[in-house]
């Protein structure tokens, strides 16, 4: 993988142009992305001199956007054959404030159909036999090839998170509207988040603050760190790998000196978790209303069953959903009220062999719901040696918390497995 920061500082230091830094990227992708699929558009002029007119900490740093968030430059097709060819007039709000940091838009990378779950042709980097997750389906794999030091994605229910541990990659979702949406294909307008994906914490720390302009100080390791830890019994059964993984986690975090202690979930977050698809699919339903009257015949299966689900639910279960989701967040104050962060599940387990699913989002979409900072922490692995992420969760706007223990978490992991 290409680390960001290791990037700026050669940049910084004069090893490499913003040029032949890109030039490393485009070489990557054209080595690796015919069989991996991880893109479907290139623009190869990105960082040609004369399109370089900002400098910023992202200057020289090639980023990947998921394709169903708008770039000017290239076409928004969204993984849907309804937009093929589709040329918005504008970049989204996220695109702009990644060129104006001064990155380089190197490619669009493949999506499920408008980010639901009908999977795009992308195949994980660690075996090409196993999907790499989604709907982020090529931002996540683009990353753990080695193509792009960053890449951006999209969560409603586990789409930055799952395939970031499927791939073993760090990734962020930040919390909910720290990044704008403004320019990307809304499915669930309460719970679409902007996210990113990068090789290391720290890199995706940099990002985001390079992105936001705020400051995300490194790990802060003490004794006195508290940590909770949620197994999160409400979403059903996880597989050996990851439970493995939690347990190495919380062990690396003790042996560190953190306080950790098991938490019960409150009633609250198992009802919010329940209906999660009725606000999502709900919401889903009016999101799409052009595409699911006018162009129905090229909607495909996964998502054709998700709306139609939604066309049956009444106006007060998708009331009842959503006062459930404020009752859940109303419940998160007391759930962070004494740790500094939370670990659980990033995923069922490692990542399913085939390409017809990207896997299940049910450690995920709680997360979302209560609009939360989550971290993938990457560093274990099942016993095929495929990636086995743990997530990192802190209270809303507390995203520099996040992302602190999940520096601590990561370099412990890898102390761990030296």
């Amino acid at each position: 993988m290409i680390s960001a920061l290791a990037l700026r500082a050669r940049l910084d230091n004069g090893e490499l142009t913003a040029e032949s830094a890109f030039r490393q990227s485009l070489d990557a992708i054209e080595g690796l992305d015919g069989t991996l699929r991880a893109f479907v558009a290139v623009n190869p002029d990105a960082a040609r001199p004369a399109n370089i007119s900002r400098s910023g900490p992202l200057n020289g740093i090639a980023i990947g956007v998921k394709d169903i968030i708008e770039t000017a430059d290239m076409p928004t097709e969204m993984g849907s054959p309804i937009y093929t060819g589709w040329r918005p007039k504008a970049d989204a709000a996220l695109v702009m404030l990644a060129r104006k940091a001064g990155a380089a838009i190197i490619g669009k990378t493949a999506t499920t159909h408008f980010a639901q779950g009908d999977p795009p042709e992308t195949r994980n980097p660690h075996n090409h036999a196993h999907t790499p997750g989604g709907s982020s389906s090529g931002s996540a794999a683009a990353v753990a090839a080695g193509m792009v030091p960053l890449a951006f994605g999209t969560q409603t229910g586990g789409s930055v998170i799952r395939p970031a541990s499927y791939c073993g990659v760090a990734a962020v979702k930040p919390s909910y509207r720290l990044l704008p949406t403004v320019g990307i294909k809304c499915y669930s307008m309460s719970l679409d988040t902007a996210g990113l994906f990068a090789a290391s914490i720290a890199d995706a720390a940099f990002a985001l603050a390079a992105l936001t302009g705020r400051k995300f100080p490194g790990p802060t390791e003490t004794p006195a760190m508290r940590i909770g830890v949620t197994r999160q019994c409400f979403a059903g059964e996880v597989e050996p790998a990851s439970e493995a993984a939690l347990a190495a986690a919380t062990e690396a975090l003790q042996r560190g000196g953190a306080k950790v202690q098991d938490l019960e979930d409150p009633p609250e977050f198992a009802a919010a978790w329940r209906l999660h698809p009725i606000i999502g699919d709900g919401e889903a339903l009016r999101s799409l209303a052009w595409e699911w009257e006018t162009h129905r015949e090229l909607i495909p299966p996964k998502l054709t069953e998700a709306l139609s689900a939604a066309e049956n639910f009444t106006i007060e279960e998708f009331d009842e959903a959503r006062r459930a989701g404020k009752r859940a967040r109303i419940a998160a104050h007391a759930f962070f009220r004494d740790v500094d962060a939370v670990i659980t599940f990033s995923s069922p387990g490692a990542a399913p062999k085939g390409l017809g699913s990207t896997g299940d989002a049910k450690f995920n979409r709680l997360w979302t719901l209560l609009g939360v900072p989550c971290v993938n922490v990457p560093g274990c692995q099942d016993g095929r040696g495929l990636p086995v992420g743990v997530q990192v969760i802190a209270p809303f706007g507390r995203d520099d918390r996040a992302l602190a223990v999940a520096c601590v978490l990561e370099d412990a992991l890898q102390r761990v497995h030296a």
